[in-house]
């Protein structure tokens, strides 16, 4: 028996059937979970199929806004670089300005001050003019004393 070649044909057949009938066994629940993730892979694509074409319309309108936005903001920012330059060409102006004014005020004051001096200074006292008498100058000359200095400090335009 053990010898015959038809036993072990047989046995070799038989073990076969059962390894195949185990595989298959073994595989069916495997192939359930197959066609369940075959048929959740299709209710997603459906999804997919329904809900992808808006959001990608919508997505596409959104780039051009914020395209044009941008292009707005960019304008705005030019807008604002112009007007930048230009307040500082006014406040540059108006510092010159400022120094001009600062330069003839300070020229008027002091103008104003000698004004003041010269204005309130006391004359200086009247000499007693000689009698005319109907003759001739004596040939004396007269003598002047002479005019006191002047200790005021002089004041320059810088002050």
């Amino acid at each position: 028996m053990f010898a015959d070649p038809l036993f072990w044909l047989a046995l070799s057949l038989f073990l076969v059937a059962v390894s195949v009938t185990t595989v298959l066994l073994m595989a069916v629940p495997a192939l359930q979970e197959l066609v369940r993730v075959a048929r959740s892979a299709e209710r997603l694509l459906n999804t997919l199929d329904r809900e992808l074409p808006p959001t990608l319309d919508t997505l596409r309108r959104t780039g051009s806004e914020v395209t044009d936005l941008t292009d707005e903001l960019q304008q705005g920012v030019q807008s604002a670089g112009r007007l930048i330059g230009q307040v500082d060409e006014g406040i540059t102006s108006t510092r010159q300005q400022v120094k001009t004014l600062n330069h003839g005020s300070r020229s008027l004051w002091v103008g104003v001050q000698a004004a003041w001096r010269v204005w309130t200074r006391p004359s200086p006292p009247k000499r007693p003019r000689p009698k005319k008498l109907g003759h001739r100058r004596s040939a004396l000359t007269e003598v002047r004393p002479p005019a006191p200095p002047d200790n005021r400090p002089r004041e320059t335009e810088g002050d």
